[in-house]
């Protein structure tokens, strides 16, 4: 059997075990290293098996995803995300699917502080469905606007996603995470438009809300002070060059336990449960990393990644006609397996292919986490819709009915960034140094 095609049938293996619900590090660790000792012999594996889970974590840009995690955890767990929503239904909740704008609104700026979709979407919905259930929503688009807006939280920075993309890609990680304020931005006014031609086109969806006076919007504003100075001191602190990513981190950490401290709304318990929640959660993100480290290794060995760039460069399509194919592709993938496994099993030959395309790769990365976000949002195994269903308690099916106006909004989205590049390589640009 020639190398290529192991690492195919490896490939196919591991896709097939993450179908059946096998842990994604250990599908990943087993194939790898039953593959490497199929290929190059068992003297070798024990080598491997010492050096991969090493090579896998010990990089120091590592350490920003335990800190990112800190920082959205206690933002989580010191109530920011109702003061976020109540601000944000303040201002727009009165007009026609409001509620539903200051959903996806909310998730924009809960997820400058959190850096994941899963944990953006579960709480606004235990914030957002709710108040929306109240106010006469219908529930396709009350739990479509909380699935698609909790996706915002791996394009906006801090994301877990670019971070992984940077170390895996050696791509300088502030740049990359300033890549994607704009592209944030672009999505949540898209999904903004997508919930106005929803009720525009029935305005049952979504009935408008009473109008807040002025000085409920300000005592609304006086709530969510801490969220704008924190994602300005991150955000703001990479941009000028204050810090570098993991100092920004560590000061987004600290700065989140003191504002959540301070707020008085993260007592003693409160604090030991966000301590564990974080670390289950840095726990299973390495477990990944360690299991896609020992594939990588068997991968590398078999020449599939060069013969993948050999296969489409012979194929003599136009650049662009690759780059459509790969997005569909990833369309695909996401619908069938979650987004960081598919990153940890794809980028590496893809990412080889579009910089000999020529292909910038910060932009990529911006392209990659937008599809990343589709796959997130479609079925089978679109992963925000399984958390919305365990939040909400609806069937799977209401919530995919009202699904159909975001992914739109998301292919628009990704249209304009190949487009106009300079929406995601512009702010990279003129960062200090």
């Amino acid at each position: 059997m020639s190398g290529p095609l192991a690492g195919a049938l490896g490939f196919a293996a591991v896709v097939a075990l993450i179908a059946l619900r096998v842990p994604v590090a250990i599908a990943m660790g087993v194939v790898g290293a039953l593959g490497y000792g199929l290929v190059n012999g068992w003297s070798t594996l024990g080598f491997v098996l010492g050096r991969a889970p090493f090579e896998s974590v010990f990089p120091i840009g590592l350490s920003v995803l335990p800190l990112f995690i800190l920082m959205g955890v206690f933002a989580a767990h010191g109530g920011l995300s109702r003061s976020l929503y109540g601000f944000v239904a303040a201002l727009i909740g009165h007009l026609r699917g409001g509620l539903a704008l200051a959903t996806v609104g909310a998730c924009a700026i809960f997820g400058a502080v959190c850096g994941s979709a899963i944990a953006t979407a579960a709480t606004m919905g235990r914030v957002a469905m709710p108040e929306m259930r109240r106010a006469g929503y219908d529930d396709r688009l009350s739990s479509a606007s909380v699935a698609a807006g909790g996706t915002l939280g791996v394009m906006i920075p801090p994301s877990i996603l670019f971070v992984i993309y940077g170390l895996m890609t050696e791509q300088s990680i502030g740049k990359l995470l300033a890549a994607g304020i704009l592209p944030g931005i672009l999505g949540t006014l898209l999904y903004m438009a997508a919930i106005g031609w929803s009720t525009a086109r029935d305005p049952k969806l979504g009935p408008p809300g009473p109008r807040a006076n002025w000085l409920e919007r300000l005592q609304a504003a006086r709530d969510v002070w801490q969220v704008v100075l924190l994602f300005g001191l991150v955000l703001g602190g990479m941009y000028w060059g204050w810090f570098s990513p993991t100092e920004a981190a560590a000061v987004g950490a600290f700065g989140a336990i003191v504002l959540a401290w301070a707020g008085g709304k993260l007592k003693r318990a409160g604090y030991f449960t966000a301590i564990k929640e974080s670390a289950t959660t840095v726990g299973m993100i390495f477990m990944i990393l360690i299991g896609a480290g020992i594939f990588n290794y068997f991968i590398d060995t078999t020449g599939l990644t060069d013969a993948i760039v050999q296969w489409i460069k012979d194929l003599g399509l136009p650049r662009w006609w690759v780059m459509f194919l790969l997005m569909v592709m990833y369309i695909i993938l996401g619908a069938l397996m979650d987004e960081l496994a598919m990153m940890l099993l794809t980028v590496g030959p893809v990412f080889k292919l579009i910089m000999a395309l020529g292909f910038d790769p910060i932009w990529f990365g911006v392209m990659f986490v937008t599809v990343c976000e589709i796959g997130m949002i479609v079925p089978p195994v679109g992963i925000n819709l399984f958390v919305i269903q365990s939040v909400s308690g609806l069937p799977l099916a209401t919530i995919v009915r009202g699904i159909t106006p975001f992914v739109v909004a998301d292919c628009v989205r990704m249209l304009l960034i190949a487009l106009v590049p300079a929406l995601a390589t512009w702010l990279p640009s003129r960062m200090a140094g």
